[in-house]
């Protein structure tokens, strides 16, 4: 697989588990009262939309979807599940994010800084695009910390 069909997948399974994520927290606090709601609602909106912009590029370079393993979606669902019966609070929920979030834009940071200059412009304008959206999700995350 190219670098450039490997950066696609790369995107598209990051904001999937992104968004599985943010789903998971979402409706694990939707009976509390946390301020941070909004911004998870937010995230997820963004997210889909990188969903379905990698999803196109998948299909348009003819990359089968590969989605992240079983066992790997388990683990992240208990272990939120976990983290939210110790500590529900907007401060811990934006800790998590920020950490999540910082991991992502260090790997892509990594893979656009290794991806050759042959590499397909739409692809790389779109990691481009997925680094800054979650750097600036962070200076928003970190006014809950």
């Amino acid at each position: 697989m190219s670098e450039t069909n490997e950066l696609l997948l790369y995107i598209y399974q990051n904001c999937k588990m992104g968004n599985d994520t943010l789903t998971t927290l979402i409706n694990t606090i939707k009976t509390k009262d946390n301020k941070i709601k909004k911004v998870l609602e937010s995230e997820i909106k963004e997210f889909e939309k990188y969903i379905k912009d990698s999803e196109k590029l998948l299909k348009k370079n003819k990359v089968e979807i590969k989605e992240k393993g079983v066992m790997a979606s388990i683990g992240s669902y208990m272990g939120i599940k976990i983290e939210m019966i110790k500590d529900n609070s907007d401060g811990r929920i934006a800790d998590m994010l920020v950490k999540g979030m910082t991991m992502g834009i260090v790997d892509i940071t990594k893979r656009l800084d290794n991806l050759g200059e042959e590499a397909d412009k739409e692809v790389r304008k779109l990691a481009e695009k997925l680094k800054e959206y979650e750097q600036s999700e962070i200076k928003v995350l970190k006014s809950y910390l």
